[in-house]
């Protein structure tokens, strides 16, 4: 899987899930600490090309995914494509 990048924020519990999902799965990532960078959604909306409403806000390589369920649903997916 290309590199998952997920910008978020250290106190939301969502953005910790889809962590803790790449880390248990081995996936590849790189976590964009909103807070930390001094980002604000206006700046994760100009960089991913849409409104930003909810964090985490994620990517697997160039292609937007959406937030925490949307990224558990692809992993999923992902998952059961390989498998058969």
């Amino acid at each position: 899987m290309d590199q998952v990048i997920i910008y978020g924020r250290s106190s939301c519990g969502f953005c910790v899930r889809a962590k803790s999902l790449c880390e248990a799965k081995g996936l590849p990532y790189k976590w964009v600490d909103m807070m930390a960078e001094g980002l604000s959604k206006t700046d994760i909306a100009n960089r991913i090309g849409r409104p930003v409403h909810t964090v985490p806000q994620i990517l697997v390589g160039d292609r937007y995914i959406g937030g925490c369920d949307e990224f558990f649903m692809f992993v999923r997916q992902q998952e059961a494509a390989t498998a058969d």
